[in-house]
């Protein structure tokens, strides 16, 4: 009765189910009616005493009858429920009532934006999607290699890749509509190294005339839970300034440098943000930027002015969620404290509340794989982050010791936003201006 009480008003079923029992009661009374009199004018043969019961008691014939019913009743709406479900619904995928129950659930989450790209985005936007149905990812359109690069070059497209990706994990769609959309041609085809999504959502650029119409669109043909929208419609280069004082343009080749980043921007500079993007954040009850490539995946969205301020203004709780291991050629040798020096030195101030970090450092990285845990040692010695705090969390994909686990990030994250952390969670709080 509770679960009902909590369901039914959120989804605006309680005065239906009403009428429907008043309809039931009232139907009753008037057969109930119809009966008696029949019973006492019309004769009857002799088989319709034993056949209804007339060698019992009445409230025992009353309770009987009441009880195979109801039997009915629950057995015929069960079997309505099973028939019109399936009829609609995925095989395998949840029954009605949890259907309901998660849809209630979600509708009361609090509106969240994820600033990012990469493999980190669309990995943190897997986990949140089944908390809230508002969320918006906000995307960098820096991306100019592999297919999206030549999309980007040949056609004049912002680079869908980031898009796609996005889309396949904040899709609502059967798996196959999602494997579809990630299937990438193969050798000799003529399309070799493009994926059907690239190619789906550039076709429908040009039917819906832009860019942003196309990501909606698609997003709809995948049931897509929140929305999708570019930091900037600007066609922008990420550019890297390297210790050694070289200059790398196009994200695709800074990872490829083998001197260190010393910063990054955007040419042409100050990038016009997307209204909508600035909108989402100013509305947000939550900003998180990251998991992803710090300086070509994160950095790239909040190089557009009109983010960063945005971000700055917003009085939404606002965390960066730290990689759980370096990036070769871009983050050789970070820990969590090199991330967030990186992060704010292309940032007039900190703006975040929290930064949450992995502690689960149980899996090996293979040396061959180039690659390190971030540690989230001497981060207590920064005494640049007053007003901020660490929050150490088992963050880790069990299988894949360089990417975050889905669930267990967006599970950390609502914690955070609830303040209710878990023995999971370790709070290193700042004392006096350190975190």
């Amino acid at each position: 009765m509770r679960f009902l009480k909590l369901l039914i008003p959120g989804l605006h079923l309680k005065r239906w189910m009403l009428l429907l029992f008043v309809g039931l009661v009232l139907l009753s009374l008037g057969l109930t009616y119809l009966f008696v009199e029949l019973y006492r004018t019309v004769p009857l043969p002799e088989l319709a005493a034993p056949l209804t019961l007339q060698f019992l008691g009445r409230p025992i014939r009353a309770a009987l009858f009441a009880v195979v019913g109801a039997l009915a009743l629950a057995i015929a709406v069960w079997k309505f429920n099973q028939t019109i479900v399936n009829a609609v619904r995925p095989a395998g995928s949840e029954g009605l009532v949890e259907a309901l129950y998660r849809q209630r659930s979600r509708q009361r989450g609090p509106k969240i934006v994820v600033i990012g790209g990469g493999t980190g985005l669309s990995t943190m936007l897997r986990g949140i999607k089944n908390l809230t149905p508002n969320v918006t990812a906000i995307v960098t359109v820096a991306d100019d290699g592999g297919s999206s690069g030549r999309l980007r070059r040949e056609l004049g497209v912002l680079p869908p890749g980031d898009f796609r990706n996005c889309i396949v994990a904040l899709a609502d769609a059967e798996p196959l509509m999602s494997r579809l959309f990630q299937y990438r041609f193969g050798p000799g085809s003529g399309l070799e190294g493009h994926s059907f999504g690239n190619l789906f959502i550039v076709a429908m650029s040009g039917i819906t005339g832009n860019f942003e119409e196309a990501i909606r669109e698609s997003s709809r043909v995948l049931a897509v839970r929140g929305q999708i929208l570019p930091s900037t419609l600007e066609n922008v280069t990420l550019c890297a300034e390297l210790v050694d004082s070289n200059l790398v343009q196009g994200e695709s080749k800074i990872s490829e440098s083998t001197a260190a980043i010393r910063r990054v921007y955007l040419e042409p500079r100050n990038p016009p943000a997307y209204p909508e993007a600035v909108k989402a954040i100013l509305e947000a009850d939550m900003i998180v930027v990251g998991p992803g490539s710090l300086y070509t995946s994160v950095l790239p969205n909040l190089l557009v002015d009109g983010i960063a301020r945005a971000v700055m203004a917003s009085d939404a709780l606002k965390v960066y969620a730290c990689n759980v291991a370096t990036q070769p050629g871009e983050t050789d040798g970070f820990g969590v404290q090199e991330h967030i020096q990186a992060l704010l030195s292309h940032l007039p101030g900190n703006p975040f509340a929290v930064v949450i970090a992995n502690n689960n450092f149980s899996q090996n990285i293979p040396s061959e794989w180039r690659v390190s845990a971030v540690m989230p040692d001497g981060v207590v010695q920064m005494p640049d982050l007053a007003g901020s705090r660490l929050v150490l969390a088992d963050v880790v994909d069990p299988h894949t010791p360089l990417r975050h686990d889905p669930e267990q990030l967006a599970g950390a994250l609502l914690r955070l936003f609830n303040q209710k952390p878990t023995a999971a969670d370790e709070t290193v709080r700042p004392t006096a201006g350190v975190l």
